[in-house]
């Protein structure tokens, strides 16, 4: 049997464990290690620098510091309740109490479902008023375990039937609710909570299934069949959508469900009423629907379809990107022309290569061990390297076409879409026309499943009808009717890149580096990005520039706000001054994410401070001729940047004049302190 995740001895209370957090992680990893869980130096800092990313003040005076490290033995949560109370970063000020999950390095996202659980009552006041007010350990035990242990408490008894003629009963709501946001962590859990609260206000029972990051806890077949409404909140569409088949339905984007939860709440009611209430159709994500009842626009449907595409297209772009710069590395930035295909050479002509005598059942693998690690077999790693780059990209166009017709119609919608963008490659369409096909095979795939079939044939409409039929009408579509076209659009959008000189790069440079820097990873970052990844392909001059004026606007955030937290410390709390310090590494490697917490904290000084310098770095990238042949990476892939000079000081330019400008707007236009808590 497992040891429990908190007990008596994990337990402190109306402690003064410092007055820092890093002095609060520091005891409470002690106090994990003192009951034999885990090794507190290692503990401690795992903690700490997952507590560098981003800050885990929740508001409310909680405070969730967590971490997964191969310093602790049993999975464990500790508690402690401060006196005096300390400053985990939250927006509404310092903490009084204190969590640490501590969670083994094998766990399987143990420490992501604890963090979701806890989040589910830390913002149920009966449970943190029980945690401030409880005499002893043990009483605080006892609440945690029935917080993290749901599945062990009693289940309500079912409420008794009305009694016939009584006037005002009536049977209780049974709404279901899937949440769902790009990252799978914070607006995923966010918004699970607040329907969750407007429920239980509106005394509706509410079954909610947050599609996370961590291990998805899919709802009881059972309580799917007893809801009669269901909300899906998402930005990125809902996994299995067929399980909710038949129910009413009412759509949004994640973000309405933390902002208007008890509004979403009335509709889902009203629309479990309404007959002509907009239903879930099948495995679709259906476009199809019927008067009555809320149900998303076709613009926001499309987004989260593009979202979603996008979003499994990266890695392609990512992993075949950086081989492909890593074979300019080590083999030329002329190695393609210089070798062709290199696992079709043979044996004579790659023992020449590489400087060696290549005897009959002689390997290729000891060529280049012979050849050690001269030009010849540099220059065939980097063929290598640059092949297997190559065929990553491949799969460019047809993931973003599959991946996007599955948002729309799930499981049906992958075969076409894939096919579509395979097609579209083929014909010279591009990144356009596996847009086209993607959104046209997951219409088409989700009008089919949203038909009603015979029994008989309801099973083979899934794996053979639906993609046989809409795989055929993609292809015929793109080959006779939408291929030429958006192949020609696609050759005159690579002409006016190439054609672009002067002032009109330079204004393609800054409205690229606005876009980057305006949302730090939304829609419209990765719209610029998609822009800047899907014309690589094309290997010209004028794709490697808008590559480098994207990574290098990108890089500017992060940058920017480490020099300003480096520069006026005291304009910052000590959270941010840490973030700051890990934004260094962060920027450099081009990953935006290191300014979403100062964004996130103080959007209206921080987003336009970050536009400024992006938009300055992109225009000098542009000006200044700046290419860059890999997708990602920043800096450490100086090697595939030229000149990699005018890129540095692009980026250097960008990030003080952001940094001062962030500086300034806080100084000038100071936050209002807020209300103190009554």
């Amino acid at each position: 049997m497992s040891q429990d995740l908190i007990t008596a001895d994990l337990v402190v209370l109306d402690v003064d464990l410092g007055p820092t957090k890093n002095d609060v992680i520091h005891n409470l990893a002690e106090l994990v290690a003192k009951a034999g869980r885990a090794d507190a130096a290692g503990l401690e800092a795992d903690a700490l620098a997952r507590e560098a990313k981003a800050a885990t003040g929740l508001g409310g005076g909680i405070a969730i510091p967590h971490c997964r490290s191969a310093a602790v033995t049993t999975n464990s949560l500790a508690f402690a309740r401060l006196s005096p109370p300390v400053d985990f970063g939250a927006f509404d000020g310092p903490a009084d109490i204190a969590f640490m999950i501590a969670a083994a390095e094998g766990s399987d996202d143990a420490h992501l479902e604890l963090l979701a659980l806890l989040a589910r009552n830390l913002v149920r006041s009966e449970f943190t008023d029980g945690l401030r007010n409880a005499a002893t350990a043990d009483d605080v035990v006892a609440l945690v375990n029935a917080a993290i242990h749901p599945e062990e408490e009693a289940a309500p008894a079912a409420p008794a039937a009305a009694p016939a003629g009584a006037s005002g009963a009536a049977e209780k709501v049974v709404l279901v609710a899937v949440t769902a946001c790009p990252t799978g962590i914070a607006h995923t859990f966010m918004s699970a909570d607040a329907l969750e609260q407007a429920a239980k206000a509106a005394g509706v029972e509410l079954h909610v299934e947050p599609q996370g990051s961590g291990k998805v806890v899919p709802l009881d077949p059972a309580v799917i069949a007893s809801a009669q409404a269901a909300i899906f909140a998402t930005d990125v569409g809902v996994k299995e959508r067929g399980r909710f088949a038949g129910l009413p339905v009412i759509e949004s984007g994640v973000k309405r469900a933390i902002n208007e939860p008890a509004k979403m709440i009335e509709e889902a009611i009203a629309a479990s009423k309404d007959p002509n209430a907009r239903k879930v159709s099948g495995e679709a994500s259906s476009a199809a629907s019927s008067e009555g009842g809320s149900q998303l626009s076709v613009g926001k449907r499309i987004q989260q379809a593009l979202m979603t595409g996008v979003s499994y297209m990266v890695p392609f772009v990512a992993a075949g990107g950086l081989l492909i710069a890593l074979g300019f590395l080590f083999g030329g930035f002329d190695v393609a022309s210089k070798i062709g295909d290199p696992g079709a050479r043979t044996c004579e002509q790659l023992g020449a290569w590489v400087g060696d005598t290549c005897e009959a059942g002689t390997s290729i693998a000891t060529l280049a061990i012979n050849a050690g690690w001269g030009a010849g077999f540099a220059m065939y790693l980097g063929a290598l390297l640059f092949t297997i780059g190559g065929a990553a990209f491949g799969f460019l166009l047809p993931a973003l076409s599959g991946y996007t017709a599955y948002a729309l119609a799930g499981r049906p919608g992958i075969v076409p879409g894939f096919v579509g963008g395979v097609i579209a490659g083929s014909v010279g369409a591009g990144f356009l026309g596996a847009l086209v096909t993607g959104l046209l095979a997951g219409a088409v795939a989700s009008w089919i499943a949203g038909m009603k079939a015979p029994r008989w044939l309801a099973g083979l409409m899934p794996v053979v009808i639906i993609p046989l039929s809409v795989t055929t009408i993609v292809g015929l579509a793109m080959y006779l009717v939408l291929g030429k076209p958006l192949a020609a659009l696609t050759q005159a959008l690579q002409d006016g890149l190439g054609g672009m000189t002067g002032g009109s790069a330079i204004v393609l440079g800054v409205i690229l580096g606005l876009m980057m820097c305006f949302d730090l990873g939304g829609p419209v970052n990765k719209a610029a990005y998609l822009f800047a990844t899907a014309g690589l392909s094309a290997q010209s001059q004028a794709s490697f520039q808008v590559m480098a004026a994207v990574m290098a606007a990108g890089m500017v955030p992060p940058l920017a706000l480490a020099l300003a937290t480096t520069l006026r410390k005291s304009l910052f709390t000590e959270v941010e001054q840490e973030n700051g310090r890990a934004a260094w590494l962060l920027g450099a490697s081009f990953i935006s994410e290191g300014a979403i917490p100062f964004a996130a904290a103080d959007p209206l000084r921080v987003i336009p401070s970050m536009m400024v310098g992006g938009a300055v770095t992109g225009a000098m990238t542009m000006a200044f001729g700046v290419g860059s042949r890999a997708p990602h990476g920043g800096i450490f892939v100086f090697f595939a940047i030229n000149p990699i000079l005018w890129f540095i000081v692009s980026i250097a330019v960008g990030a003080v004049i952001s940094g001062f400008a962030v500086i300034a707007m806080k100084q000038f236009w100071p936050a209002k302190a807020p209300a103190a808590v009554a």
